[in-house]
Formats: structure tokens, sequence, C-alpha cells
């Protein structure tokens, strides 16, 4: 095992779908956000990644009726090791920060990421952050997905930390996304009011659950329509696990690059274009097309309401100018 564990626990995969070009070592980072790419491909050329039974490479595609079994190391506790990582900062003051949070970077160390996150760049560069939610989540007050993009809060007071943490507990802030999502919404804006749950059988996704479910709830309003794809702003009213994700694709619209709740988890030009793919063709994204746009929340130390916005990231322009090229659509919202 790629490092010392005190017991190691298994999880298994059935696939019930046939996936276009889907690697083995791509799938299980996307069912296993915890833990970097790298990790895994650690543990496949370890053999600790097998389908039925057997070992395989990181290049493997899966295939339908696949039953892939991971040997995954339980961690001791560990320190959080200061890393000198780039930090895109686009506010700071004495209590708090906002960061521009890139896609592909998990929030706080984990079972399988003890390194290279978030908590560990943030303290290598500031000695106080928050410890409410102890050392490993030092300065976190919310978090966002490893692949979704954009303004994350980061709190360096105790008592900062308790105030704006009753502000997400009481909705008092504000927080707007950015998707691309899969086919044409016919509404400009609606509600979305679905309870979200964990799923029933796989137990590493959420799902839309009436028995079980907690109140979760997101509002939508287009900003711009594709032949086949929206444009479309998110407003997030609860703060469940995955919630924009799964009320998309619950309504038929799933996030484009969604590797765990749309169709793929790449997208190419020929794809836009419905052509066979050229060789060596790059792919435009290689993520969920989902960015955290803009937050607002109340400073409670200067007395004032504060609004951050952070601009779409260079793959998710991308990913727009080729739809408006090859995809437009003539009722434009704007």
């Amino acid at each position: 095992m790629p490092q010392e564990a005190a017991e190691v626990k298994q999880i298994q995969f059935d696939i019930k779908k046939a996936f276009d070009e889907k690697r083995i070592d791509r799938y299980l980072a996307s069912r296993l956000p915890d833990y970097s790419r790298t990790f895994i491909q650690k543990l496949i050329k370890e053999g600790a990644v097998q389908v039925h039974g057997r070992a395989v490479k990181s290049s493997y595609d899966i295939q339908k009726n696949d039953v892939i079994t991971v040997s995954l190391p339980v961690l001791e506790e560990f320190k959080v090791v200061p890393e000198d990582i780039p930090l895109n900062i686009v506010y700071e003051d004495d209590y708090l920060m906002l960061i521009n949070k890139p896609y592909d970077m998990v929030v706080h160390p984990a079972g399988g990421h003890p390194s290279g996150t978030l908590v560990n760049g943030l303290a290598f560069y500031c000695q106080n952050l928050s410890q409410t939610n102890g050392p490993i989540k030092a300065g976190i007050v919310h978090r966002l997905d490893r692949d979704t993009s954009g303004v994350m809060l980061v709190i360096k007071s105790d008592a900062v930390h308790s105030h704006i943490a009753m502000q997400f507990e009481k909705r008092y802030v504000k927080k707007e996304y950015i998707a691309v999502v899969e086919g044409v919404m016919a509404f400009d804006s609606d509600e979305i009011s679905l309870p979200i749950g964990r799923h029933q059988i796989d137990r590493l996704k959420m799902a839309v659950r009436h028995d079980i479910g907690k109140e979760a709830v997101s509002i939508y309003e287009v900003i711009e329509r594709f032949r086949g794809y929206t444009l479309v702003k998110i407003m997030p009213k609860t703060g469940r696990t995955h919630q924009i994700r799964v009320h998309l694709r619950a309504i038929g619209h799933p996030v484009v690059a969604d590797a765990t709740y749309g169709k793929q988890d790449t997208y190419y030009l020929s794809d836009l274009v419905q052509k066979e793919r050229a060789p060596g063709e790059v792919p435009l994204i290689e993520r969920q097309a989902l960015h955290a746009h803009k937050i607002e929340f109340f400073h409670p130390i200067q007395n004032k309401k504060m609004e951050f916005k952070v601009d779409l990231p260079p793959d998710m322009q991308l990913l727009v100018k080729t739809l408006r090229e090859v995809r437009p659509y003539k009722n434009e919202i704007h």
C-alpha cells in the first residue's frame, strides 16, 4: 500500500452500463473524490485494484458487467504538512480570506489525499487559521467538490468562524454557481425542490430520496442556450452534498462532463460536432462544468455585507466559446 495503514477496507463497484473509453483510473478518481488520481494509479500498480479478481493496468477501459474491487488503506491520523502551493487569493484581511479554488484540488486532507490540498497550502501561507473544525479542516467553513472550481471562504478567527457558520446554517450566505448542462432547458428560470439523501445502492453517491432525504432547494436561471446544451446560473438555498449536480440530473439536465451523474467525463470538439474523434485530439473539458461564481455574506467585524465574484476558468470559457461557434441557438437569453 502507498502509505502505512492500520487496516484495509474493500469497496466494490458493479458496472451496470457501458462507458465510452472510460479508463479505470479516471472512473475510480470520479467515484472516490477524496483520493487523488495519482494515489489511485499507485494502488492499481500495486495490485490493490482488481477486475473480476484480476489485477489490471490504469489504462484498462471498464466494460459493462465488470466487478471492480478496490482495497483502500485506512490511514492513521496524520498531521497537516504545510506545502508551498500557489493560492489565488481574491481578498484577505485579518479575519478571513476568499480563495479562487482551481478544479482538481481537494479542499482538506482525507484518507487517500494527505497532501496537495487547499488546507496544506493554507497552512503554509497563514499561521492563524480557525481551528473550530480541527487541524485537518483548519479555516474551512464550507467546501467545494474536488472538480468544482470557484470562490471559497476561508476563516482565520474562531469567533468569526462561529458567526459565519451560523450564517450558513440560517441560509444568510448567498452563493451563485455557473454550469453548462446537457439539453436545452425549457424554462427561463425555475425552483427545484427535491429532497436529497444517500443513494440506496451506491453509498458514494447522492440521490433524490423522498423517503429519507433532507430538504434541498435550488433556483436556476438560464444565461444562454445552445443546440443541445444550456449555460445556466444556479442559486442553492440549502447546502446538501452534491446538491446542484443531483438536482440538475433529476430534471434531465446533468452537468456536462460530470463523471458521477452525467453521461461522460470528458468532452471533445468531435463530441459537439458529432464526428469521429481525431487521433491526438485534445479535450475541451475533463471535469464537471460547474463553477462557484459568487458568494455574499455579512462580515461580522467590518459590520457590512460583502460580495465576491470570480470569472469562469479557461476550460469552461473554452467550452462556452466552442458551443457558441458550433452549436448556436437563435433565441438567446442575456
